[in-house]
């Protein structure tokens, strides 16, 4: 099921820089969850695992079953929308994991999704958006008046773009570094490939033509790559945001639904 996967040695410098105890690993399968059976196989290759669980009240009565499992006693790996790889520090040491469909990511960018990952645990941010938000989940829902998926998918961009605010100094950091260079150019490329409907987000919505949830996904995951975001995401993209965090992302949608329904 899981093999330790070898890295490259550009990748390799990112993680002796940045997160040198984690490990490495592909999975022989994809998916969005693994099974708890599954993950707890993680433990013949990691020193110990210390499954994360949260309060239920946390949780609005709606909540998708996959948040419900996440937030409960079985040890849960990976949620609905992590993307290709996906990492934890519910083992020790922490662990990314290449889901089979990494075979198919073209090289260039899977190895910066890997050097991420690794950044990211140096961050020291959560791994999923729920200990983020806490019990403002719930207000989350109320604020936003929308369903249990919407609520997912909003919730899940805003966390996005916060670790964004701190981990993209990292990013632009690495221009110019011999050895980071083309992790870098990775990460412009990234970029670049968003430039293009930003400007149009807010009228997709007015118009119908992209919902709420979706422009939320869509800019909140041009942050990490420092593009001009158009009203109202813009102000997502802030020193307030980055210090404040679930308070300010509940706000921000608060006043944003409100908004959009005059």
């Amino acid at each position: 099921m899981f093999s330790e996967r070898e890295l490259s040695p550009t990748v390799a410098a990112v993680h002796e820089r940045y997160a040198p105890e984690a490990t490495v690993l592909d999975v022989d399968q994809d998916f969005e969850t693994l099974p708890p059976g599954v993950a707890e196989d993680l433990g013949l290759l990691a020193a110990s695992l210390k499954p994360a669980s949260y309060p239920a009240d946390w949780l609005p009565d709606t909540a998708p079953t996959a948040l419900e499992q996440y937030a409960g006693p079985a040890f849960t790996i990976g949620m609905p929308g992590d993307g290709t790889v996906v990492w934890t520090t519910q083992t020790e040491p922490p662990t990314i994991l290449l889901k089979k469909r990494a075979e198919g990511t073209p090289e260039a960018f899977l190895e910066f999704l890997v050097a991420e990952a690794f950044v990211k645990i140096d961050c020291g941010v959560p791994e999923q958006f729920l200990p983020f938000f806490g019990e403002q989940y719930a207000e989350l829902a109320d604020v936003t008046g929308l369903g249990p998926a919407d609520v997912y998918q909003i919730a899940a961009a805003l966390f996005d773009g916060w670790v964004g605010l701190q981990s993209r100094e990292e990013f632009q950091s690495w221009d110019g570094d011999e050895e980071f260079q083309p992790l870098y150019e990775a990460w412009v490329d990234a970029g670049e490939r968003l430039e293009g409907r930003l400007d149009e987000l807010s009228r997709s919505v007015a118009h119908g033509e992209m919902t709420f949830p979706e422009a939320t996904e869509y800019a909140c995951s041009a942050i990490k790559h420092g593009l001009e975001l158009p009203t109202p995401f813009a102000a997502l993209d802030t020193d307030a945001y980055r210090e404040y965090g679930a308070d300010y992302a509940v706000q921000w949608a608060d006043k944003t639904v409100s908004s959009l329904a005059e």
